[in-house]
């Protein structure tokens, strides 16, 4: 056999194989939220909304009493006004002082300071306090606080409040015992009586709903449990001590320095002395009225109280509505702006 030509070999084939192209990588294309996430948002933009919304009702409503206000103040001192102003700053500070001092862990004190002060807003559109404390509440669940121990702290909070008011009237009796005129402010045996019965109704009605209710008595018992933990805790460190007392302490006498100072912008001839035991007075008596802000029964009062000292009735009046227009209608505004960023930024 004769050897193959290497001409005759069979050659190779050329063609090039065709390589699958890769698979194009397109960019995702945005999807919607889901009806969930639009639903929560929706909520919170209304939620920050109702404040404004609430607030403007509640002028309306009152408009008589702003026109007054703004009518009366007119002719004030207008640096007594700022100085009122100031004391009213004051009193933000020692709600924040005093909210840290009622929880072992440090909150932060900007944020603080911010709720405190929208916390006031809500709390002159809902009765007996509850808005503050709502807003509290939401804060602190938000610092990471749970339900049981932020409403143990409330509880604490608004334990040591007329514990300290009560002990403030006492040091003014005390200390003044000639000057103040408690004589009429003292309430007869008929009064006395019927607050008696009222308390010891209202003691029994939680008595009895505790007992009988039993989905309530395991929560109301952990909360109570809480509450008696963080104050062993919290007294035994002075820091705490000072703040949740201090604090306590400072905010209604700062209260009642705005109200000496509206009286002295008004020319109100009493001395700053009575002024400040007429408010102490007269918010400690009516003080658990549940009223928005206690606005109404504590004006009254006021007036009351600041006419047994001696005010002539126009000047009391006056000087009561210059109070609820630098305590109530200025920060108004402004803390329910407040009130709203904090909600859209989820900080309550």
């Amino acid at each position: 056999m004769s050897p193959l030509q290497v001409d005759e070999l069979p050659k190779p084939s050329l063609t090039p194989v065709p390589i699958p192209a890769p698979p194009s990588v397109s960019a995702p294309t945005p999807t919607a939220p889901p009806p969930t996430t639009t639903r929560r948002r929706r909520l919170r933009w209304a939620l920050s909304l109702l404040p404004l919304l609430l607030i403007g009702g509640y002028a309306a409503f009152d408009w008589p009493t702003v026109h007054d206000s703004a009518v009366r103040l007119a002719g004030a001192d207008p640096w007594w006004l700022l100085a009122g102003t100031v004391f009213n700053v004051l009193c933000w500070v020692a709600a924040s002082v005093t909210r840290q001092g009622a929880l072992p862990e440090r909150l932060p004190p900007g944020p603080l300071l911010a709720s405190q002060f929208a916390a006031g807003a809500a709390n002159h559109v809902l009765p007996a306090g509850l808005g503050a404390h709502a807003v509290t509440l939401r804060f602190l669940q938000n610092q990471g606080i749970s339900i049981p121990r932020a409403t143990a702290s409330l509880a604490l909070y608004s334990l040591v409040k007329p514990i300290v008011k009560t002990l403030l009237i006492l040091a003014f009796l005390a200390a003044f015992p000639g000057t103040l005129r408690v004589g009429q402010l003292v309430p007869d045996a008929s009064t006395l009586a019927v607050a008696g019965l009222g308390i010891a109704c209202v003691l029994g009605a939680a008595t009895l709903l505790v007992t009988a209710v039993r989905p309530l008595r395991r929560p109301l018992l952990g909360c109570l449990n809480s509450a008696l933990t963080d104050a062993r805790l919290l007294h035994t460190r002075p820091v705490r001590v000072l703040q949740l007392w201090g604090g306590a302490a400072a905010f209604p006498l700062l209260q009642a320095c705005v109200l000496a100072s509206v009286g002295s912008a008004l020319g109100l001839q009493l001395p700053w002395v009575h002024v400040i035991f007429a408010y102490l007075a007269a918010s400690a008596a009516v003080g658990a009225v549940p009223a928005p802000g206690g606005i109404g029964p504590v004006d009254a009062a006021l007036v009351f109280t600041l006419v047994v000292f001696g005010a002539p009735m126009v000047l009391a009046t006056g000087t009561v509505i210059g109070f609820r227009v630098i305590t109530v209608w200025l920060p108004l505004l402004p803390g329910a702006l407040v009130l709203s960023g904090m909600v859209r930024r989820k900080m309550l």
